[in-house]
């Protein structure tokens, strides 16, 4: 068996290695997981083993992606950024190859510095030094507020504009 990246490979199935300490980030909603990296600012760069699968099989949700950070341990504000992505989101924190946290994502009361306001013409989007801001307003469906145009802002325009 070939082995790429941690990943290894035979005609039918796929495996991805365990880590022995980090976030397994599971359940994610099918071709969202590099929206997910770039949501949470992984870019692979620090050394660590990050893993992706995408559109494998799951019972749940038909077809899922899932991601896998060697040596970080997530916050909770930082996997809630992930709300809009991927709501189904369940996060494993492992250690000694054992999970010892599982979680759900949750809608927190504002996204700061995550998400850009859509209007070109707020300040948040000007070259002064200001951080954005997006206020939740509503849970379910989601609908959001920028801080400081006042703005009404949809989960789908939220993420088109961002990636």
């Amino acid at each position: 068996m070939p082995i790429l990246s941690s990943i290894v490979m035979s005609e039918k199935e796929l495996i991805i290695n365990r880590i022995r300490q980090g976030t397994v980030l599971d359940h994610i909603e099918s071709g969202h997981a590099f929206n997910v990296l770039a949501a949470l600012d992984i870019k692979g760069t620090d050394g660590n083993q990050v893993s992706v699968a995408m559109n494998v099989p799951s019972k749940r949700l038909n077809k899922k992606d899932i991601v896998k950070v060697e040596n970080r341990i997530l916050a909770v504000d930082e996997t809630n950024r992930l709300a809009l992505i991927s709501p189904n989101t369940t996060i494993n924190i492992i250690q000694d190859y054992k999970i010892t946290e599982k979680r759900n994502v949750k809608l927190p009361k504002s996204f700061v510095d995550v998400f850009k306001c859509t209007n070109p013409t707020c300040i948040s989007n000007a070259s002064e030094p200001i951080i954005s801001e997006l206020l939740v307003l509503k849970k379910d469906p989601p609908k959001l507020r920028c801080k400081y145009c006042s703005r009404i802002l949809l989960p789908e325009e939220i993420l088109l504009s961002r990636w």
